[in-house]
């Protein structure tokens, strides 16, 4: 039994992720996906890599997914997937790439300067 161990990122969430074949069960933070994502589209990021190359139900997710919010989690276990997918079987690396899943989204918040309010924002001018 071989377990492909990944990591994902996005903004300031971290996902470890560690895949066993099985039967498509997914725990995060040893909860289901459906308790630990209510909405339907956080699960259904998670799930993408998974129906694009037709592999959902054949492997067991355990992750570790921490920082951020529910995005940027939800998107972190996506690259994480997608990383252990190719890890797999190499075959599935266009596919996932042609859809954006095998690439880190760099973005993330910029950082406060000093003397400003925000990262750009000066304080209010005063003219008097």
């Amino acid at each position: 039994m071989e377990v492909t161990n990944t990591i994902g990122r996005r903004k300031t969430s971290v996902a470890r992720l560690f895949m066993t074949p099985g039967k498509g069960e997914i725990k995060i933070n040893n909860r289901e996906l459906k308790e630990y994502f209510p909405f339907e589209i956080y699960q259904t990021i998670v799930k993408q890599p998974l129906v694009l190359v037709e592999e959902d139900g054949s492997f067991d997710f355990k992750v570790n997914v921490g920082g951020g919010g529910y995005k940027g989690q939800a998107e972190a276990i996506r690259l994480a997937i997608s990383r252990a997918l190719v890890e797999i079987n190499p075959e599935h690396r266009p596919a996932l790439k042609k859809e954006g899943f095998m690439t880190r989204d760099p973005r993330m918040v910029e950082r406060k300067k000093p003397g400003r309010r925000k990262a750009r924002r000066a304080f209010q001018f005063s003219k008097r």
